[in-house]
This record gives structure tokens, C-alpha cells and sequence, in this order.
């Protein structure tokens, strides 16, 4: 049985050791989003030289998020007009780095990641969430403001945004901090499914003329 939470940013490493692969996740509070690699990139060479980001990601939630902002009469001088997910496996080669780097409590998008990245999890305690793709007006509804966009000489999609949100989700965690990954599961389903299959097909199949 899966279990629903409902998790205020930034949070513990005992907040997230309670949740387990397969439950659902809200989130409230602020996250950080982007889907540009060279701003991954940035981020590394940031801690590197351990310089600080224009926002402090220790125990928050650093998304593959899509998000378009223009420039509004807001606090921030921003509004979000949408917010959808982008494939994380995109990002497998920064994504350790940047966990343990940042202290992440929550990172996701679709697709999940590799192994490496698992074991960064594990170490941090931090889990990864699974975002509907096309649910761009679901997860719309849940942004209350534009706390800040930073790095604006990106396009808007690769900037660092900093989104306030309430009750974004429904997220299934797809990769909980002690290692459980739906992925795997799946591929081991699929893998042991595929001898019964295959041979089904060999069965059914009908010889074409000649053969």
C-alpha cells in the first residue's frame, strides 16, 4: 500500500527516510527549477570553487522542471506561465555531484536516473519524484509566485527559477533514499517477461506464403 505525503521545504533527512518508492508526494514551499545543461554545468564549477549559488539548495527540491517566465508587476518582477517536466536521465552525468554537493532533499522530473546517482541518494537521504509528463496545467495551478530567477543571460528555460508552490503533485516517488527504485523493478518485469513473450509471438505467428 502506497502512503501519501504532504512535505513543507526544505526538509530533514528523517522526513524523507519515511518515505518509500511507490508513494505519492505534495510538495509546499519553494523549489528550484531548470532544464539546461550548461546551467547544471555552472553549478558544478560553482561548488568547485565553492562559491555559493545565488540560492541556497541545502535540504530543498532542485527539479528538471520547464518553466516560462515573463516579466510582471511582482515582487520578483516575474510571473510562471507553465511548469512541466523534462527527462532527468538528460542530466545523469551531473546529477551526484550535485546532490552531494547541495545537501538535495528532493530532486525529479521523468525518467529517473542511474545507479551513481542512487548511491548519492543513499548517502544524502534524498528521494526522486516522478512528475506526470504533459501535466503542465496541473502543476501550473500549484505556483502561488516567482521568488526569484536568477542567471537571466540563459533563455527562461535555463535559468535558475525559484517558484513558490503549494500542494504540487501528485508526484510518485520513483527512487526513495535507501536505494527502492520503481525503474528497476520495472526493467526486472520486463526482463523476466520477455522469454514468455517472445515465445507467445512464436506461436501466433503466421509463416508467410512460400515459408
Amino acid at each position: 500500500m502506497s502512503t501519501t505525503h504532504r512535505l513543507t521545504l526544505p526538509v530533514t533527512a528523517e522526513d524523507i527516510a519515511a518515505v518509500r518508492a511507490g508513494d505519492l508526494v505534495y510538495l509546499d514551499g519553494d523549489i528550484v527549477v531548470t532544464i539546461g545543461l550548461p546551467t547544471h554545468q555552472r553549478m558544478i564549477d560553482c561548488a568547485a570553487r565553492g562559491e555559493a549559488l545565488p540560492v541556497d539548495l541545502h535540504g530543498g527540491a532542485f527539479l528538471h522542471l520547464s518553466s516560462y517566465n515573463r516579466e510582471a508587476d511582482t515582487p520578483s518582477g516575474h510571473e510562471a506561465l507553465y511548469m512541466n517536466p523534462t527527462t532527468s536521465t538528460r542530466y545523469t552525468a551531473f546529477m551526484p555531484t550535485l546532490i552531494r554537493a547541495y545537501g538535495l532533499r528532493v530532486i525529479g522530473g521523468k525518467g529517473g536516473l542511474d545507479a551513481e546517482s542512487v548511491k548519492a541518494m543513499q548517502e544524502v537521504g534524498c528521494i526522486y519524484l516522478s512528475f506526470l509528463g504533459g501535466g503542465a496545467t496541473l502543476l501550473a495551478r500549484a505556483i502561488k509566485e516567482v521568488v526569484a530567477v536568477d542567471w537571466e543571460e540563459y533563455i527562461s528555460q535555463f535559468r535558475l527559477v525559484t517558484l513558490r508552490v503549494e500542494g504540487l503533485g501528485p508526484a510518485t516517488v520513483g527512487i526513495d533514499a535507501h536505494g527502492n527504485s520503481l525503474y528497476d523493478s520495472l526493467r526486472q518485469t520486463a526482463t523476466d517477461r520477455l522469454p514468455a513473450i517472445l515465445e507467445e509471438l512464436d506461436r501466433t505467428r503466421v509463416p508467410l506464403p512460400g515459408h
